[in-house]
């Protein structure tokens, strides 16, 4: 009969707990971040350490506003470049690939009328 009691007060309270734990993941926001032209300025400006009130590489625009992996063109010195933002954390230029081997990168430049010579 103890064993009993004791199930039923453990079952009540896991219940309780679960339910508990149901709630807060209820009012957690559903919100996906957004990346702005400052957030995206502070990324390239942190990455490359660069003086952010006064950087030297500028973001110029931003093409895909993905929280995941974010597509930017950046500027420095009349020179623009296709950038990457992962994560809306870390920076990265350069080629990127998609999984049946088409260079993202260079597709970006083309439609954007960046020159692969300038850099």
């Amino acid at each position: 009969m103890i064993v009993l009691t004791f199930k039923i007060v453990y079952d009540i309270g896991y219940f309780d707990a679960q339910s508990l734990e149901n709630d807060k993941n209820a009012e957690l926001p559903i919100t996906q971040p957004v990346l702005t032209m400052e957030s995206a300025q502070r990324v390239v400006s942190g990455a490359l350490k660069e003086d952010p009130t006064n950087p030297k590489t500028i973001v110029d625009q931003i093409i895909d506003n993905n929280h995941k992996l974010s597509t930017i063109i950046i500027e420095n010195n009349k020179l623009k470049k296709i950038a990457w933002i992962i994560d809306m954390r870390l920076f990265f230029t350069g080629d990127l690939f998609n999984d049946e081997g088409y260079n993202l990168t260079e597709g970006i430049e083309y439609q954007h009328n960046i020159n692969r010579g300038d850099h």
